[in-house]
């Protein structure tokens, strides 16, 4: 991540110079991008059925759950009766099962899920393939896909038919550009990730968002939902025809300015140590 961060921002000096924005550069050929959203794990499920309908409410055009041995048939079931049958509803197991559980997780199919996300080890590939040959629900990779090669293989091998592309994990965009590449070239879909990224990263990340083989709603937030104040001009989701949608920017280098004046003033806060 460290390698992808200064990556970006030497990407963003040269494309300033040039006066071309990061969409420009990566090929974009859409001026806006479909947004979901990741929901964790709640506390009760009517706290998790009340995150969700705000989200709806917000707006995001997928819902993702977060999913966990225990925390799985219940809240999908109650999350897909309340989004309906026609709403895009997929979940992430962040690698919290084994193969003992394939059973269980290809019984998520009757809820027509577009993908089950890394519900094994990210270096036990062979468990998903066992998955994706039991299950109707496509399989998606995101922690085990580090660079074009593993991308690739992981492919080949039957273990994913989706890719989640995070370029921070995969050493910046250039990397993340060739996993594209060549999952396009193989006709698999693939769809931008997201951590707790400010303005920055979340301006690059809608633009690689952009390109032609990101077919699927991302995790590209809105800032408010993180930050009460971002670094940069906050990114919201759009009203109208592109409800759901964010913007891409199309000035110079990430299209972004950072705010001078709140890291100065971020910086010179005074650090408060509570407890012993």
């Amino acid at each position: 991540m460290a390698k992808g961060a200064l990556e970006a921002a030497v990407l963003d000096a040269e494309l300033r110079a040039q006066g071309r924005s990061m969409g420009e550069c990566f090929g974009a050929v859409r001026d806006w991008v479909d947004c979901g959203v990741s929901v964790g794990i709640a506390p009760t499920l009517e706290e998790l059925l009340d995150e969700v309908t705000g989200y709806l409410e917000a707006g995001y055009r997928r819902i993702k759950l977060k999913i966990k041995p225990g925390w799985d048939l219940v809240p999908v079931a109650a999350v897909r009766e309340l989004i309906g049958r026609d709403a895009m509803l997929q979940v992430d197991a962040n690698t919290a099962y084994t193969a003992d559980d394939i059973p269980l997780l290809a019984s998520l199919d009757p809820f027509d899920l577009l993908l089950i996300e890394q519900p094994f080890a990210e270096e036990d590939l062979a468990t998903h393939v066992r998955l994706a040959e039991a299950a109707a629900t496509p399989v998606c990779l995101d922690e085990s896909i580090l660079d074009v090669t593993t991308a690739v293989d992981a492919i080949e091998r039957g273990a994913t038919s989706i890719v989640n592309i995070k370029p921070g994990r995969m050493g910046g965009f250039l990397e993340a550009l060739r996993v594209h590449d060549a999952c396009r070239a193989r006709e698999v879909p693939v769809w931008c990730g997201g951590m707790l990224e400010t303005g920055v990263g979340r301006a690059a990340n809608v633009a690689i968002a952009a390109l032609p083989g990101f077919v699927l709603p991302g995790d590209t937030s809105a800032s408010g939902r993180y930050f009460a104040e971002d670094l940069t001009e906050p990114f919201v989701l759009g009203a109208g025809e592109h409800r759901g949608q964010m913007r891409v920017p199309d000035a110079a280098g990430t299209g972004v300015t950072v705010r001078d004046d709140l890291v100065r003033d971020w910086a010179s806060r005074p650090v408060v140590t509570i407890g012993a």
